[in-house]
C-alpha cells in the first residue's frame, strides 16, 4: 500500500478517534477570575489536541523509516471503524462553512476572519447616549484587536471535532463567557465607564430579543445567568491586570519537546506498534 495513503488513514482513524473521545471529559472548573480567565479557558479549549498531535507525531516518525510502498496494508474492516469519525469531520466541515456564510444580524458585532471590522446598527446607535455608544464601539474594537472572530471560528471547529460529547461544548461556552468579560475589562482599561458599557449590553440584548426572541441572552453571552453576572461585574470596580502565568510559557517549550520525542519514538518503535493495530496486515 502507498505509504502516504496508509499514513493518512491511520492518522485519521487514531488521532481523529482520540480527539472525539476526549470530548467525554468534563470541563474543569475555572479557578481564575478577571482577564486571566480568558487565556486559561482558551488553553483548556485546545488541550485535547495535544494527545492527537502526539499520536500524529509518532506516526510521522514511523513513516520516516517506512519504505514506499509500505509493507503493511489495511483490511476493509478498518474503513468501517473509521466511518463514525468521518461523520464527525464532515459535520464539522459543513458547520464551519455555514458559519462563514451565515452571519446573524446583531446590534453590535465584529466580523471578518483576517480583517475584522466593527458594525453598530443604527437602531442601537439611536438607543444609546454618546458615552454608552463609545463603550459599545470600544468593546467591539477590542474584539477586532485580538482577531476574535477568527478565534471563535477556530474554537467552534475544534469543538465540533469532539461532537457529540458535552465536555468540549462546555469548554467552548466557558471560553466565550470569559472572552466577553475580558473584552469588557479591556474596554474599561481604556477609559470606558462600566455603567455605560452595561447600558449598551442591555440595550443590545433588548434589540436582539425583539428580533430573534428568547434566545437573545444565549446569542450575546452564552445564557441568561452569564448575562446577569456580566452586568454585575461591569457595575463593580475593574479587576487588576493579571500577571502572566509561568505555566503558559513553560508549555510553549514542553509541547514541542514532547512532539519531537514522540516522532523519535515512532522512528524507533513505530513498525511494531503499527503492525499491532487491529486491521493492519503485512
Amino acid at each position: 500500500m502507498e505509504r502516504e495513503a496508509l499514513l493518512a488513514t491511520l492518522a485519521f482513524l487514531s488521532c481523529g478517534t482520540a480527539l472525539v473521545l476526549l470530548g467525554i471529559l468534563p470541563a474543569p472548573a475555572a479557578e481564575l477570575a478577571g482577564r486571566a480567565r480568558e487565556p486559561a479557558c482558551w488553553a483548556r479549549l485546545w488541550w485535547p489536541l495535544v494527545p492527537a498531535a502526539i499520536g500524529l507525531a509518532f506516526l510521522l516518525g514511523w513513516a520516516l523509516q517506512e519504505p514506499d510502498p509500505a509493507d503493511e496494508f489495511l483490511h476493509p474492516t478498518i474503513l468501517v471503524a473509521a466511518a463514525p469519525v468521518a461523520v464527525v469531520w464532515v459535520r464539522a466541515i459543513v458547520r464551519a462553512v455555514r458559519a462563514l456564510l451565515l452571519r446573524p444580524e446583531l446590534p453590535a458585532s465584529t466580523s471578518g476572519l483576517l480583517r475584522p471590522r466593527v458594525t453598530v446598527s443604527p437602531r442601537l446607535a439611536a438607543a444609546l447616549d454618546d458615552e454608552a455608544l463609545r463603550a459599545a464601539i470600544e468593546h467591539e474594537t477590542a474584539h477586532a484587536r485580538h482577531r476574535d472572530p477568527l478565534r471563535i471560528w477556530l474554537g467552534q471547529v475544534i469543538t465540533d471535532l469532539q461532537w457529540p460529547f458535552p465536555g468540549a461544548r462546555a469548554r467552548f461556552r466557558a471560553w466565550l463567557d470569559a472572552l466577553e468579560t475580558a473584552r469588557d475589562d479591556e474596554a474599561r482599561g481604556r477609559g470606558v465607564d462600566g455603567a455605560a458599557l452595561a447600558a449598551a449590553v442591555l440595550a443590545a440584548a433588548r434589540l436582539t430579543s425583539a428580533s430573534i426572541g428568547k434566545a437573545a441572552p444565549i446569542a450575546l453571552t452564552g445564557d441568561g445567568r452569564a448575562l446577569e453576572s456580566r452586568i454585575d461585574k461591569l457595575l463593580h470596580s475593574l479587576p487588576a491586570v493579571p500577571v502572566p502565568r509561568a505555566t503558559a510559557r513553560l508549555s510553549l517549550v514542553l509541547v514541542p519537546l514532547i512532539l519531537f520525542a514522540a516522532a523519535a519514538a515512532g522512528v524507533l518503535f513505530g513498525e511494531g506498534v503499527v503492525r499491532a493495530i487491529p486491521g493492519v496486515g503485512w
